[in-house]
């Protein structure tokens, strides 16, 4: 791994320790400082705080470097480049060897000073558990971020409470070391921590929804990867793939691929669905794909499909609202030009 020491400590401290915060810096150095802060601000638990570049122009770099300057608790690296979302968590959690690894995205905050104390508890108390999800919440208010609900629709009114699921938003979460085997660095960004759950799920751990802990998000513009820019590429061709991993055939593929090209239509993203899907074609030639234990199905099945219409009532209703939005785009396209990925609710 290449990764330059920038600032802060040379690394964790010997022996053992809680966690280590693992935070990606691209830019970003006003909200990638506040996140720093945010994690130093954390008490009443052992940790080490890693803040991981992978690109930032020279200025931001060193803005980042005056916050850990000096500090026994944290480390700034550099990466030789952009190793994505996958990537750079891989390269930041194999630095440290805390028992719970903490992803916070560099726009995100803890809610409290308490809050990494309580992650890194919650897994204490339930052997079971390989990873715990935080609630997302908007950084200037209590309301939940929808942008960042990775669950069944039908169990946003559950947001406060507690539940087995089959995955955890990236923006902020908690996963044991033991139960840790890293990131598809080929995933790069999107579905990176699904991927990941399903295999502890194989190996027979339990995923937890924690809606008593959050994490305040900004979701900031800068260096984010938009719908019209190259996000839904990779949220088509990364789930396909894992699908494909999982030992899907294409012929049992085809009810989602026909919703992705509906949707890509609708949001006026075809070209960039089309290139998504070749690209999963060929990311996923040759594998052998692995298949889920009874037991692992009955828990996916429980905690996930159980939330979920069913497939055809998914596709019917992007045929419905599809027309529906034709008609209106026809009449508004001369005003605005501004696009949104709506209806992502197949998984």
């Amino acid at each position: 791994m290449s990764a330059r020491h920038i600032a802060g400590a040379t690394g964790p401290p010997d022996g053992d320790y809680a966690a280590d915060v693992v935070i990606l810096s691209l830019d970003r150095p006003d909200e990638t400082a506040a996140a720093i802060r945010s994690a130093l601000a954390q008490r009443d638990v052992s940790r080490h705080v890693f803040i991981v570049d992978q690109g930032s122009r020279p200025d931001a770099l060193r803005r980042l470097a005056t916050e850990v300057a000096g500090r026994e608790d944290a480390t700034l690296v550099a990466l030789d480049r952009n190793h994505g979302v996958a990537g750079g968590r891989n390269r930041g959690s194999a630095l440290g060897h805390g028992r719970v690894i903490f992803g916070l995205d560099n726009d995100a905050e803890f809610a409290d000073a308490a809050t990494l104390a309580r992650a890194v508890a919650a897994l204490d108390e339930d052997p079971t558990l390989a990873a715990v999800g935080c609630r997302i919440l908007h950084h200037a208010c209590d309301a939940d971020d929808l942008s960042s609900w990775g669950y069944p629709a039908s169990l946003l009114p559950r947001a406060g409470d507690c539940f087995d699921t089959v995955t955890f938003v990236g923006a902020g979460h908690a996963i044991r070391r033991d139960a840790w085997d890293g990131y598809d660095d080929a995933l790069f960004f999107c579905w990176e921590e699904f991927d990941f759950c399903l295999r502890a799920i194989a190996r027979g751990w339990r995923i937890r929804y924690r809606g008593d802990i959050a994490v305040r998000h900004k979701v900031c513009a800068e260096q984010r990867f938009t719908w019209s820019g190259t996000r839904w590429f990779h949220f088509v061709r990364n789930r396909i793939y894992i699908e494909r991993k999982w030992g899907t055939g294409w012929w049992r593929l085809s009810p989602r691929i026909a919703f992705y090209l509906l949707r890509g239509t609708r949001n006026h993203l075809l070209t960039q669905t089309l290139h998504a899907l070749a690209a999963a074609v060929r990311l996923s030639s040759g594998l052998t794909g692995r298949r889920l234990s009874p037991a692992a199905h009955r828990y996916v099945r429980i905690n996930d499909a159980a939330h979920r219409d069913h497939w055809i009532t998914t596709i019917w209703q992007a045929c419905r609202d599809g027309f529906a939005h034709h008609r209106a785009d026809a009449a508004s396209r001369s005003r605005s030009s501004i696009g949104r990925i709506e209806g992502l609710s197949i998984r």
